[in-house]
């Protein structure tokens, strides 16, 4: 399966299928398998403003095609947070929070200081 059809699938199939897992795990490898647990785990929160994903040491914010994680940043490239928002957001599996997260940063710890360290 080509990875346009396996999120075409997730969108129609709105769960995560054993089928669907499996196929998560052949193309993303690790990657997949962590955000799978992610969603497992319902550490995907959909603010007004972004998503932000609770990882092992940190919460990520995610937008669009973008990461505020050392792997995403360093690499380059798409990151398992990235993946888990993508996935959940086609299942509509996500806790949604009514604040704005920004809200939460403060004038002591700016934001470009505040989730990049």
């Amino acid at each position: 399966m080509e990875i346009d059809d396996l999120f075409e699938a997730l969108r129609e199939e709105k769960e995560l299928t054993p089928e669907l897992r499996d196929e998560i795990t052949r193309i993303y490898g690790a990657r997949g398998k962590k955000a799978l647990q992610a969603i497992d785990e319902r550490r995907i929160k959909k603010y007004h403003d972004f998503f932000v994903v609770v990882g092992t040491s940190d919460e990520y914010i995610v937008d669009d095609d973008f990461c505020t994680c050392r792997d995403f940043i360093f690499r380059k490239g798409r990151c398992w947070h990235e993946l888990a928002v993508r996935i959940a957001a086609a299942i509509d599996s996500f806790e949604e929070v009514d604040l704005w997260y920004q809200a939460a940063w403060t004038t002591k710890t700016p934001p470009d200081k505040q989730y990049l360290s």
